[in-house]
């Protein structure tokens, strides 16, 4: 961002940046940058606030005023909540004992996740498979977690796209099971650490490792803040 924001003041065009994690925009120093600490994911602080975000706007563009840089200005207040801590969130039951139990779970979503499209209208599930495939998906990457070849399973694209609709799969169910607008990384903790689907993720990315199926899959089947060792250690 800094080096971009560069670049166009080079050619003429003055820019302001927002930044959000302080180490980040000190070491790219772009002309102008107003640091806020906000949890990731809310550059503009509190969801559904439009006269806060734009006193946080406002801050912003008065950089403007600055003729030279780099000018790194902190925003006076700070946001402070819960954005790592996982949603509670109770998951329908699935009756469906013939299938891995994670499978059965997101079965028991689907419904749920459906509500969640007919409010909103529109769905981030989709890169590689449709929300109805997600729970078939899941028992696949069961079978992966489990020791089988990753490449013999029958996986039906890229592994971190997959790992990407399940997420969003459930990230978006999540949303009519919680009451009020989930922190950052609320329903993606939520999906990582509460539920049999997220459970079998990460134990399938640990078995990607182990099968030496390449760093881009393991790296990013899952966001890197939920990345955890087996012994449930983030690495982060």
């Amino acid at each position: 961002m800094g080096t971009l924001a560069s670049v166009f003041e080079q050619s003429g065009l003055a820019t302001v940046a927002i930044s959000i994690i302080r180490e980040q925009i000190e070491s790219t120093q772009p002309p102008r940058a107003l640091h806020c600490e906000f949890p990731l994911g809310r550059p503009l602080g509190k969801p559904g606030d439009s006269v806060f975000q734009h006193q946080v706007l406002d801050a912003a563009f008065d950089l403007l005023k600055a003729e030279s840089g780099p000018v790194l200005v902190d925003y006076p207040e700070e946001i402070n909540d819960d954005a790592d801590a996982p949603l509670s969130c109770t998951i329908p039951p699935a009756d469906d004992s013939s299938k891995h139990p994670a499978e059965a779970e997101a079965r028991g979503l689907l419904p749920v996740w459906r509500r969640s499209y007919e409010k909103y209208g529109r769905t981030t599930v989709g890169k590689a498979v449709t929300p109805e495939q997600v729970p078939e998906i899941i028992t696949l990457f069961a079978r992966i977690a489990d020791g089988e070849d990753w490449t013999s399973v029958g996986l039906p694209g890229d592994p971190t796209k997959l790992g990407a609709d399940i997420k969003n799969f459930y990230e978006e169910a999540s949303l009519s099971l919680s009451e009020g607008v989930p922190g950052a990384r609320q329903a993606e903790t939520w999906f990582v650490t509460q539920t049999k689907a997220g459970d079998v993720i990460q134990r399938a990315r640990i078995a990607l490792e182990k099968q030496e199926a390449g760093s881009y899959f393991t790296t990013y089947i899952l966001p890197m803040t939920q990345v955890r060792d087996p012994e449930g250690d983030s690495n982060d």
